[in-house]
């Protein structure tokens, strides 16, 4: 069952054009509405919701000379030995998403179709440059995948590789720095058939007066996933992957006003909500798709101080 065959591929409802596909390796066993703001008005005066709080001691400093650095990996062409299929609709993916994090001040350099020893070189260099005066970093990897691995154009690579760099023990300019993976694959081949809906630690106080406390090495990092483990992750060859559309659609809409998870929380919704296949195959007619996001991190994130 290979993800990218014209029988597999799918359309957002709405989307008459372009037909959606699944970022998987080949089964080869059995072969937006936008937000409603409420204005109260009250004489001359207009009344409006106030911010909430921020607290200082619980966000990351983003007061520094740089944003930070976002490297976008897209991989579209993939070498027939892998037995996967041309990705088309990613390129709209890496477009959409250069502009909205550039827009979030990042520097963004995009790759196209790399090997899995060239992702491994990326982000190895990439780890090893002096982030002193960056805020953060972030990689976005658009490729065909499986659970836990990424694959290059060559073959595939477990995530966990490619992520490791940056680990507190090995990258020392981002410690205690947000370091953000945004990752658009498959991570298995089960379906969302979807239902109908009716409508603090131990002696912190301690740890807090010690200058010498220390940081886990995983501390820090965000993974954004597109879809839950063991499903399949859809794509618009037209428009895009939903997850990608929806994400961009929040960036720019609230990027700079809302905390990283709530803006990944309304990217959930949106794609939950706004989003469903439509085949001429019964087996792949009217699937839906949940994104899946794991934090460790320790402190808020707002992309403006």
């Amino acid at each position: 069952m290979a993800d990218d065959q014209d029988h597999m591929e799918k359309q957002a409802a709405g989307d008459s054009v372009s037909p959606d596909a699944v970022d998987a390796k080949p089964d080869r066993s059995s072969f937006v509405a936008k937000l409603l703001s409420k204005k109260k008005k009250s004489g001359s005066s207009r009344s409006f919701r106030p911010p909430r709080d921020r607290v200082p001691t619980f966000q990351y400093d983003m007061n520094f000379e740089k944003v930070g650095k976002c490297i976008i990996i897209n991989n579209k062409n993939f070498d027939k030995v892998t037995g996967m299929g041309v990705r088309n609709g990613t390129d709209k993916d890496a477009e959409a998403l250069f502009k909205c994090f550039q827009s979030l001040g990042f520097e963004v350099v995009v790759y196209n179709d790399c090997s899995c020893s060239k992702m491994q070189e990326l982000l190895k260099q990439a780890s090893e440059e002096d982030h002193s005066n960056s805020a953060c970093f972030a990689c976005i990897l658009l490729s065909h995948g499986e659970e836990n691995l990424i694959y290059g154009k060559d073959g595939v690579t477990p995530i966990k590789d490619l992520t490791a760099h940056f680990r507190g023990d090995r990258c020392k300019t981002l410690l205690e720095k947000p370091k953000l993976f945004f990752i658009q694959a498959c991570r298995g081949t089960e379906l969302d058939d979807g239902i109908q809906a009716d409508s603090g630690p131990i002696n912190d106080t301690d740890a807090d007066a010690n200058p010498r406390y220390k940081i886990p090495v995983e501390a820090d990092f965000l993974f954004a996933y597109s879809t839950v483990p063991g499903y399949y992750s859809w794509r618009s060859p037209g428009r895009g992957s939903w997850f990608v559309q929806a994400l961009c659609s929040v960036l720019d809409e609230h990027g700079k006003d809302l905390e990283i998870m709530q803006i990944l929380t309304r990217v959930n919704n949106r794609v939950a909500r706004h989003f469903e296949s439509r085949s001429d195959d019964p087996r792949f007619d009217e699937k839906k798709q949940i994104p899946c996001v794991v934090t460790m991190l320790t402190k808020e994130l707002y992309f403006c101080q």
